[in-house]
This record gives structure tokens, sequence and C-alpha cells, in this order.
């Protein structure tokens, strides 16, 4: 797509598509609102769609998408909280039952974390990665030798357990979690070996789904 033109053709193929064989879903959609049981935090890179990658139709998923998929810790010191926010609405307004951080091979937030590649005019990229920073450090500790490539999928995959913990510290989640109503997963989906793997706790690491 290298236009808008192309994007309203293509509304009018979606419209064609889906308005003619499942219109019914979108009349139930409006009628009973969304009720979503599933949450995903992904990222905001243009070739990682959740619903695309993982084939849903519309009303399955509630999405949340930012810079390097991540998670904040909770904090209320009177700033802006978009993720946060879709957060609490997603858990304590829709009652999803899993919430899934989606992350992703080659990604430009978490390389530019890794490599220190951010400059003075990207003072909001380079303040809203620093929630990844632990991660970095990780890597750093553990891999201070390995290729800038095994480096850069190691610590995209301690970026999803750093937002992990942090989804960890809003009570309502926590709580949830606590009281099994509520399920985190980690997720990361290897974008040139079209490969999905999901995070193990027991074996702390990341295992092909």
């Amino acid at each position: 797509m290298s236009s808008p033109g192309q994007l309203i053709e293509g509304f009018s193929r979606f419209r064609r598509r889906h308005y003619a064989r499942d219109g019914a879903l979108f009349h139930e959609l409006v009628e009973r609102g969304q009720m979503p049981e599933i949450l995903v935090v992904a990222c905001c890179d243009a070739r990682v769609d959740p619903a695309l990658v993982l084939d849903c139709a519309p009303g399955d998923l509630f999405v949340i998408r930012n810079v390097a998929n991540l998670v904040p810790p909770a904090e209320n010191q009177g700033h802006y909280h978009g993720t946060s926010a879709a957060l609490e609405f997603g858990v304590r307004k829709l009652n999803v039952g899993h919430i899934i951080v989606l992350g992703h091979a080659h990604c430009g937030g978490i390389h530019a974390l890794l490599e220190g590649d951010t400059h003075k005019e990207a003072a909001f990229i380079a303040e809203w990665m620093g929630i990844a920073a632990a991660a970095r450090e990780q890597v750093n500790r553990e891999f201070p030798d390995a290729g800038s490539v095994a480096r850069q999928r190691a610590c995209e995959q301690q970026a999803i357990l750093v937002s992990l913990a942090n989804l960890m510290t809003f009570p309502w989640i926590r709580e949830r979690v606590e009281q099994a109503t509520l399920a985190l997963h980690g997720w990361y989906f290897d974008i040139e070996r079209g490969e999905l793997l999901g995070y193990n706790a027991a074996t702390r690491r990341f295992e092909m789904l």
C-alpha cells in the first residue's frame, strides 16, 4: 500500500468479502458490544498485525499496540497513560481471561534500545524504551560476546518478560492472576522463520507453540 486511495479500494474489497458473507456478525457486534476473551499487547511495527498473524475475526481480540509491545509499570503521576488505560479497560471492563504480550523478531525499538541508537530528536522513543532497560542489562551481562543477531533476539524476548513482570504491578491484574481468572502469556513471533514461540516458565525458555 502506497496511497490512501489504495486503502479505500481495500475497504471496498473488505465490504464485498466480509459484509456480504458475515454481515450478521457485524450487526451482532454492534448490538451486544465487544466481548473479547483475549487482550494482546503488540508492537506497532507494520509487519506484525496480531489479527492477521493469528488469523482472528473482528471482535476476537482487544489489541493494544505501541513501540516494542511494552507494558509500563503501574504508576500514576498525572501523565498520560495510553497503554495502562487500555489495560484497565480490557481487564476491568471487558473482563478478558488472557493477556498475551506478543513480541517479534527484528523489532526496531529493541534495536534502538540495545544499540543505543536513539537521537535527541527522538525523546519520546528514548524515554519509552527505558521501560525495557532491564532487558538490555541482562543481555549485556549474559551475552557480552554474542553476535548482534543473537543479542537482538535475546533482548526482544527478555523485553517480553519485563512486560509480563510489569503487568503484575497492576493490583487488579495481580488479583485476577492469583484468583486464576486471568492468565498471562509471553509470545514471540519470528517473522523470517514463520514461527510462534511461547514462554515456558517451567523451563524458562521460549518454545515452539
